[in-house]
Order: C-alpha cells, then sequence, then structure tokens
C-alpha cells in the first residue's frame, strides 16, 4: 500500500483544523445533508427502493411516501437514529466493544425486532459472493477476537488502514442474520471521526467497486489495499471539500 495518501490527508486533516471553527448552524446544516445522503446511498446499496428525495422527505419532514413499503421507511429511520448515536460515542470517545457493535445493530434493526443486537443463529451465504460466513456457533468467538485484534491493529497502522480492515473482518464474519452492511459502514464512520477524520459515505453508484474490494480480500488472503485506497479517497474528497467551505 503507498502510503503517500496517508501523508496527504493528515496535511490536509491539519489545514482544515487551523481553519476557524464553523458556526453551529454551518455544522449542523452539512451533517444533515451528510445524513442525508448516507442514509440514502447505505440503503440503496443494501435494496432499499426510496430515492435521495424520499430519503430526504422521511428523515426531514417524517412524511411517508405513498406505495413505498414500510420497512424502507424504519430502514430510513433507523439509520437516522443510528448516526445520530455514533456522533454521541465519538463525543465520548467510546471504546469499540460487542456490546457497543449490538447497540447499533439494534437501533438498525428496528423493523425486525426478533433480529436486533441477536448474533445470528443459523448459516448464511453471501449471493455472488466468492467467500462462506462462518458457522453460527463459531461467531460470537471471531466476534470476541476481532475486537481485541483491532485493538492492536490500531497500534500498528494507520487509522484510515486499521478502519478499513475492521471493516472487511466485520463484514467476513457477518455477525448478523441482517443489517450487517449498514451496521458496518456506520462502524467505520464511527472509528474514522473517533480519529478526527470526517464520516465517508459509500456511494451506490460505487456499489461494484465496494464489492470487488471484499472479493479482492478474499482472493488476494486478506490483501486489505483495494478497500484501504477507496476508502482513503473517500476521506480525501471529504477533507477537500470541507476544506473548500470553510475557506471561502
Amino acid at each position: 500500500m503507498n502510503t503517500k495518501i496517508f501523508d496527504k490527508i493528515d496535511t490536509l486533516l491539519s489545514t482544515l483544523n487551523n481553519y476557524r471553527p464553523l458556526t453551529q448552524g454551518e455544522v449542523e446544516r452539512l451533517r444533515d445533508e451528510f445524513l442525508i445522503d448516507f442514509t440514502y446511498n447505505s440503503n440503496a446499496i443494501e435494496g432499499n427502493t426510496l430515492t435521495l428525495q424520499e430519503t430526504a422527505l422521511i428523515i426531514k419532514e417524517g412524511i411517508t411516501i405513498a406505495e413505498k413499503p414500510l420497512k424502507e421507511h424504519l430502514e430510513v429511520i433507523g439509520h437516522k437514529e443510528a448516526y445520530y448515536y455514533i456522533e454521541e460515542l465519538v463525543k465520548q470517545k467510546t471504546p469499540l466493544s460487542e456490546k457497543l457493535i449490538k447497540d447499533i445493530h439494534s437501533i438498525i434493526l428496528i423493523d425486525k425486532p426478533q433480529d436486533k443486537g441477536v448474533y445470528r443463529r443459523v448459516p448464511v451465504r453471501i449471493m455472488g459472493s466468492v467467500h462462506e460466513p462462518p458457522q453460527p456457533y463459531l461467531v460470537p468467538i471471531q466476534m470476541e477476537q476481532l475486537v481485541l485484534e483491532y485493538e492492536e491493529m490500531k497500534k500498528n497502522l494507520h487509522p484510515i488502514e486499521s478502519t478499513a480492515l475492521f471493516h472487511l473482518k466485520f463484514e467476513t464474519i457477518h455477525p448478523f442474520i441482517d443489517g450487517n452492511g449498514r451496521t458496518g459502514r456506520l462502524l467505520l464512520n464511527l472509528e474514522l471521526m473517533k480519529e478526527g477524520y470526517p464520516a465517508i459515505n459509500v456511494k451506490f453508484a460505487d456499489r461494484r467497486k465496494y464489492y470487488d474490494c471484499f472479493t479482492s480480500y478474499h482472493e488476494l488472503n486478506g490483501n486489505a489495499n483495494a478497500f484501504v485506497q477507496m476508502v482513503a479517497e473517500y476521506v480525501q474528497e471529504a477533507l477537500e471539500r470541507y476544506i473548500d467551505i470553510v475557506s471561502l
């Protein structure tokens, strides 16, 4: 992995931090715009058919979209509430734990109360994937190991690299019966934000590239470079956008 992009990102982060703080109103406006975009894209990747405009109406106005399933409305509401929750976790610098992961999943999966915050108890297959997730009895063991391993990764890797690698490993375990992708992308942003980086939005338009990163990871014996690069590019793009805004 070419680490030059990490140097560039950290320089951009330093530049952004040197600008005057935004007002509370400006921060909230940018946050609300990001949240709508992030919720739309993260849900769309998982098959939600609500448009960006419809997602915005649900989040901002609480409007019900005719002829769209209740499940899709609940997915928007759950994702919004989970994002607010991770913002609080960032403020408190809450360490990552299995309980925290289950709490986020519980908020995400408000449409399936029987499954929320519970590790799956049945085998699953990911359609089109070269990887087969572990058997259910291995999930608690592997999740415990992952949280411990992540603490070690943070000591030795750049934050962008460790958060990207955590995401790949989390999705590889596929610990829940549903909601793994949305939960995983929220966890990715939680850890980036705790390190001072902006949250990123994995776009629906980039879903093929996103999935290809997992294929690369599994076929190349755990080589995470493709996804690390993707996350780094998203972080760089977000930093450059915010610098453009505050430097006007």
